[in-house]
């Protein structure tokens, strides 16, 4: 049985997200145990794998096991919560929970329940930001682009699957200016859509920070719109929709589950 004392109630950071996995126990399981398994839906670079990748950075000198990162994508999260059902309720698989999961179980994709998981911590909270190619989009600041959208401009945006917190982003924000709902294209992962997005295969991609960074550092990518309550220092030409008027905030929430049972909560 594995002990863990924080679970959901941890903050963001991730150190208080080993605290929460470096169970009681961990020393002697690690010893009977092979590597744990992190089940993603995600693709590579995008910020469920980049988060995923990052805890297991720290998690693993604290296990003292390895952990290897099982990408199981397909059907909005589904695909991954399959799979996680197949494994033993040991405390050796350990799911990455996003709100697309949430989402795509409401939907009736998936047999997984909430009483079938055991939540160890949350991971992040990362804002939705619309970014769009620095060097050919005709958006240079963020006032520019909402007035593009109010006034009907054929605004193609992009995301990560359907049925997702993207999609739902690229509605929501279409119809809070009053407009119907863009096209949109679906890629298998932030990383693929951030590369797609300076490829001009869209006009806007819904992006996290997290799974932005290096696009942004090299001057490809321009964040405009942040749907958070607050400004973000890394990309201070960006503002708020709240800013600006237009009350939406949307983020894409991360955490970490394993299987009930295989945590004793104190």
């Amino acid at each position: 049985m594995i002990k863990s004392t924080t679970l959901f109630k941890v903050g963001t950071g991730l150190a208080a997200i080993v605290s929460a996995i470096a169970f009681t126990s961990a020393p002697t399981l690690a010893a009977k145990k092979p590597a744990i398994e992190v089940v993603t839906h995600a693709g590579a670079g995008g910020g469920t794998d980049v988060n995923s990748r990052m805890m297991m950075l720290r998690s693993r000198r604290v296990l003292k096991q390895d952990m290897v990162v099982v990408n199981k994508r397909g059907g909005g999260g589904a695909a991954a919560m399959n799979y996680f059902m197949t494994r033993p309720a040991d405390g050796n698989t350990i799911l990455t929970f996003t709100v697309g999961h949430a989402i795509t179980m409401a939907m009736g994709k998936t047999k997984l329940k909430v009483e079938d998981m055991a939540p160890i911590a949350r991971g992040t909270n990362d804002p939705q930001i619309l970014m769009v190619n620095c060097k050919t989009s005709p958006y240079k600041t963020p006032e520019a682009f909402v007035a593009g959208m109010k006034k009907g401009d054929k605004i193609a945006f992009g995301g990560t699957h359907t049925g997702t917190i993207d999609h739902i982003t690229a509605f929501l924000f279409a119809k809070k200016l009053g407009q119907k709902m863009p096209k949109y294209i679906p890629f298998k992962g932030g990383g693929e859509l951030a590369t797609q997005v300076v490829a001009g295969a869209v006009d806007v991609g819904v992006l996290n920070l997290s799974e932005a960074g290096g696009p942004i550092d090299a001057g490809d990518l321009c964040p405009l719109v942040i749907l958070g309550d607050n400004a973000m220092a890394p990309i201070p030409k960006a503002k708020t929709a709240k800013s600006m008027g237009i009350d939406l905030v949307l983020s894409t929430t991360r955490g970490f589950v394993t299987h009930k049972g295989a945590i004793q909560q104190e």
